[in-house]
């Protein structure tokens, strides 16, 4: 690409090509000020001018994909051959009614699924990368579809590129650009570069950073100056553009040739490829796939069910024996299954939105129900993420103690004390902390042990802290605190600010103190970062490194500066790390940081990272407090009692891991009272974890609920042991070097607030909220919709089982010409399949979270929704309803009537003689399409009766509660009302009902047809009543929770603890 492929076409023309511009002209060109960025305003606005950030999609949602996917499934295509038939042998009203049908549910589910699809791409655009901006001075994060030319964009190692930049300032930038320039090595970045030629080819552009391309090292700011298809990526999109080939390739001998089997066989599979994705087999959801599949089945079955038809009639070609086959074999089509599934999982990621949770997989919403084990990082996630520094320690000076503030950006709340006590010595946060200062800034004179902790804090950091002056658009937001960067670094620089240290001092103006040289960002292996800076004062060059304890003391053999300076020997090991555990015992996250005049001969970039990083000086330590969330403590609590094991895997000291632990309720308060061997199994470091082989981890009693220190690797393992022990597990993650353990998980799930693109590009789901209560929030969602999903399964399977039953037994009732007479006509039966099942299925997918639902154990994905529960209750309640309906139409015929069946005209016609069939196929019409509307409320809870549900409820309010319940759902409702008073003028219409239905007006057959609903809904009572008491004493599902065994005083009770997901996976875990 050696052309310049794009005009950058910004809100505000540049005056050139922006590589060729330096970054404080195109500043000044679009109108945005570097510190500050666009003002929220001004952004909206551009954004209403220049459109989204996105590529132009050549496909929205595929209306004609759709349009086939509705015809083409089983389902319908049953239908569709059944109406052929109809219509092959004159059988105009049944073929008329059926095509009726197959419009009614093409249509509906056209609707439903245009709707769900455009539900999704909204969700896409939810799930899509993020970027961090500074908007009117404060740190953001936007949708990538959100930025706009102008906007000031803060990039770090592991993002995704979100548009086209100038850079404005670059810390070691490199951007792997292989998908713009096809070279592999990432290219190195500097913002200060300008080209006169603005031809030069992209990948010579080291001033710009491109959309698409991966940040691979290092950080930067940048000014966006073009968006979607202006940018480079853009350009290569137009040039693209065409359809992905979908055969199977064939395969090649090494002389490139092909035998004609190869050929043969490439073809035969691009051709069942594209009949399962036609039949819908192998595309969708697992889920999908197994009802789809089941569909399949169901065909053979209905096939099987009318050639059982037409062998009980001696396969005689009469009209009315074939239409009756094919009646038969429809009773086993559920139509409408594919549309309610694809509508009640389109509406659950709607739902899950509102609660803070994007889902990237529908996969994962199958998944969520299944979790057993959650392991979740701390910062942010079961924290607040805001961090504030609590105390400071420096060797052989004393402690500086910060007070409690309501702002933790702002310096000038909340005093310092000091006391020359150690934390050892300071028996808690607030106790002996010594008198507050006046000033802050005067313990600094004459102390240059403060001094040099101060440099270390404020210049091996790269957040930046000031007071807004008002200088954006909107008054009043001046005087008001604000902080960019990452929350553990805003905390140690707002403490600089104490003292007037802050990095903006040192580091600005025309003469600055502090020119930096370099830096090298945290990384979660090394677990430390260190910058390189030039003291232009004393024209030496200084290396502050900070970073976790135990890393920093590996690097230092000496600790304190000049008359206070002394080796690092065992004994201060042991008196700094004793230190350490003092304040991570009070819950503080403590770093060390240190510092080393670069004394070497050769220049420090001649040398790698590791050897700048040697021969450091122990400065001392920083605590930083970040408080759990409120409604972290109910959360964990809520897991376990879903069964749901809790880990927590954080980057901090043990010490603070495990006070954090308890106070959110992963590990129990009184731990003295456990077995030696689960304490020490419960709470770990990474070192101790990885530490160990496969086996000896399997040998643990129990899975570590806390591990400290925890690198990205320790992760990974920590899934695998999870999945040895048949556990189903969440992780989440945030870092690029989470993205191996997310895709490892079985629900990875991504920070959508403090997380990389590459970790939401891995993930399954993402939290809008970084918050460990929207994990519960969507481990509820998920069996919910499970819970529907099996429900409404359940409601139209065990429809399709009664009508097949009642009509095969029905193929005994034999006129005088021996020709079985329908005990439902053909289109009774399309109606009740199309008519009344489809929508209180619908509403039964839409149904709420059962008051239990989080008080069960975890359900397993291998069994899905046909449990051996659902499978009975499919059979029970289809063999009930086919009973009662057989036991009405012989009381009508034969024990009121003389059990005249006519002489080969009952199934077309409404003789004087078929009178009672006609009357006999009204009453159980109406039972039928009674039973099956309120079998969809006797579902809502597949254990409880309808007229008492889980909650308890006393029977003397017995009316007032079932009102309430059943007017929860109002769609449910109005399905449940309207299948249930359409009977009457289906009954009662003349020509409809005798010419179209087979069946005429009733009188006292009424009474027949309400006893049968009477006993209809006490049957369904007592089998349930019958499971409550066999799971009551054999096989109830409900979670076991740790808790309640700790408070049992059980033998080993925290054995249990980390193995609670299922009682099936108990023993394996222990």
């Amino acid at each position: 690409m050696g052309k310049n492929t794009t005009d950058y076409q910004p809100a505000h023309p540049l005056s050139a090509q922006p590589y060729c511009l330096d970054f404080e002209t195109v500043s000044r060109d679009l109108h945005v000020s570097i510190e500050n960025g666009l003002s929220p305003q001004e952004a909206a606005t551009r954004l209403q001018s220049y459109g989204h950030n996105k590529l132009d999609a050549e496909e929205g949602v595929n209306v004609i994909g759709i349009l086939v996917r509705q015809t083409a499934n089983a389902m319908i295509l049953v239908l569709i051959l059944a109406m052929a038939v109809s219509f092959g042998i004159r059988s105009w009203i049944e073929g008329g009614v059926i095509a009726f049908v197959i419009a009614l549910n093409v249509v509906i589910g056209f609707v439903q699924e245009y709707k769900a699809q455009k539900t999704m791409d909204s969700l896409r655009s939810l799930s899509s990368p993020t970027a961090h901006v500074i908007r009117n001075g404060d740190d953001v994060t936007v949708a990538s579809q959100e930025l706009v030319p102008g906007d000031l964009v803060v990039l770090v190692t592991g993002d995704t590129i979100p548009a086209d930049l100038r850079l404005t300032e670059t810390q070691n930038l490199e951007s792997d650009e292989a998908l713009l320039t096809g070279e592999s090595v990432p290219v190195s970045k500097k913002a200060e570069a300008v080209f006169d030629d603005d031809e030069i080819p992209v990948g010579d552009r080291t001033n710009m950073a491109f959309s698409s391309a991966t940040v691979t090292k290092g950080r930067a700011r940048g000014i966006v100056v073009a968006t979607g298809m202006q940018t480079q990526i853009g350009a290569i999109a137009k040039a693209m553009r065409g359809d992905s080939n979908k055969v199977r390739p064939v395969k090649r001998k090494e002389d490139g040739t092909a035998s004609p089997k190869a050929y043969a066989k490439a073809y035969t599979l691009t051709v069942g490829d594209w009949i399962g994705a036609f039949l819908g087999t192998n595309v969708g959801t697992p889920l999908q796939k197994k009802l789809a599949r089941l569909a399949i089945l169901l065909f053979g079955i209905a096939v099987v069910f009318a050639i059982v038809c037409l062998a009980a009639n001696g396969f005689d070609n009469n009209s009315d024996i074939i239409i009756y086959a094919i009646a038969t074999g429809l009773s086993m089509i559920p139509a409408s299954l594919v549309v309610v599934l694809t509508i009640t999982m389109a509406v659950g990621t709607k739902r899950m939105v509102q609660r803070n949770v994007i889902v990237r997989k529908l996969d994962s919403l199958e998944a969520l129900g299944a979790v057993t084990d959650v392991c979740s990082d701390k910062t942010g996630t079961l924290t607040q993420g805001k961090m504030v520094t609590r105390k400071a320690w420096i060797h052989n000076v004393g402690t500086y103690t910060v007070g409690e503030n309501n702002e933790p950006f702002n310096p000038t709340l909340g005093g310092v004390s000091f006391s020359e006590m150690n934390p050892t010595e300071l028996w808690n946060k607030e106790a002996n902390v010594g008198e507050e200062a006046s000033e802050p800034k005067d313990l600094v004179e004459g102390n240059p042990h403060l001094e040099a902790y101060l440099n270390t804090a404020s210049l091996a950091n790269i957040a930046t802290v000031r007071k807004d002056d008002g200088s954006g658009e909107d008054p009043s937001e001046k005087g008001k605190w604000k902080a960019t960067g990452d929350p553990t670094e805003i905390a140690i620089q707002v403490f600089a600010h104490r003292f007037d240290w802050g990095r903006q001092r040192w580091v600005q103006g025309s003469n600055p103190r502090w020119t930096q040289l370099a830096e090298y960002p945290f990384d979660s292996d090394v677990k430390r970062m260190a910058t390189v800076f030039k003291d232009n004062e004393k024209n030496q060059t200084m290396v502050f490194l900070k970073g976790a304890v135990e890393r920093i003391m590996e690097k230092c053999p000496t600790i304190g500066i000049e008359d206070k300076q002394e080796p690092l020997t065992e004994e201060i090991k042991e008196l700094v790390l004793k230190n350490m555990e003092a304040l991570a015992k009070q819950g503080l996250r403590v770093l060390a940081l240190a510092q080393r005049t670069w004394t070497e001969n050769n220049s420090w970039d001649d040398y790698p990272r590791d050897k700048v990083e040697e021969e450091m000086t122990l400065l001392g330590l920083v605590g930083l407090y970040d408080p759990p969330r409120p409604e972290s403590l109910g959360a964990v609590k809520k897991c376990h009692q879903a069964g749901i094991n809790v880990h927590m895997l954080t980057g901090d000291h043990p010490g603070t891991a495990r006070a954090i632990a308890k106070e959110v309720g992963i590990l129990p308060e009184d731990m003295e009272v456990l077995p030696r061997d689960v304490v020490s199994s419960m709470v770990m470091t990474a070192t101790e974890f990885d530490r160990l082989s496969d086996d000896e981890i399997d040998a643990l009693p129990v899975l570590p609920l806390v591990i400290a220190r925890c690198a990205p690797q320790t992760k990974v393992r920590m899934i695998d042991a999870l999945h040895r022990r048949k556990a189903f597990a969440a992780m989440t993650g945030d870092g690029v070097n989470d993205s191996p353990s997310l895709k490892r998980s079985d629900v990875g799930i991504a920070m959508g607030m403090a997380g990389s693109d590459v970790a939401k590009d891995a993930s399954d789901i993402v939290l809008t909220d970084d918050n460990f209560a929207s994990i519960l929030n969507a481990i509820e969602e998920g069996r919910r919709m499970f819970d529907n999903i099996q429900k409404f399964v359940l409601h139209l399977l065990a429809g399709n089982v009664s009508q097949a039953l009642y009509l095969l037994i029905g193929l005994a009732f034999k006129d005088t010409a021996n020709r079985s007479v329908f005990p439902l006509s053909p289109i009774e039966i399309l109606w009740i399949i199309m008519i009344t099942s489809s929508f209180p299925a619908m509403g039964l997918g839409m149904e709420r979270a059962a008051p239990d639902v989080m008080r069960r154990a975890p359900h397993s994905l291998k069994t899905g929704v046909f449990t051996w529960e659902v499978v009975i209750d499919m059979v029970v309640y289809g063999t009930w309803m086919a009973t009662i309906c057989i036991a009405s139409f012989v009381l009508i015929v034969w024990g009121v009537d003389n059990g005249e069946l006519g002489y080969g005209t009952c199934n077309d016609r409404n003789d004087p003689i078929c009178d009672s069939v006609f009357r006999a196929r009204s009453a159980t019409f109406a039972q039928l399409t009674w039973f099956l509307v309120f079998l969809a409320w006797e579902l809502v809870d597949m254990r409880n009766s309808l007229f008492r549900r889980a909650d308890g409820k006393p029977w003397y309010n017995i009316t007032y509660q079932w009102a309430i319940d059943v007017w929860q759902n109002q769609f449910l409702f109005w399905s449940v009302i309207l299948g249930f008073v359409t009977v009457f003028p289906v009954i009662y219409i003349p020509v409809i009902n005798d010419v179209v239905f087979k069946h005429k007006g009733i009188s006292w057959e009424w009474a027949v047809a309400f006893v049968g609903l009477i006993l209809f809904l006490i049957g369904v009572d007592v089998w349930k009543w019958c499971k409550r008491v066999y799971f009551r004493h054999f096989g109830d599902n409900r979670a076991h929770n740790p808790e309640e065994d700790l408070e049992k005083g059980a033998l080993s009770p925290f054995a249990k603890y980390a193995s609670v997901g299922r009682v099936s996976t108990m023993s394996g875990q222990l």
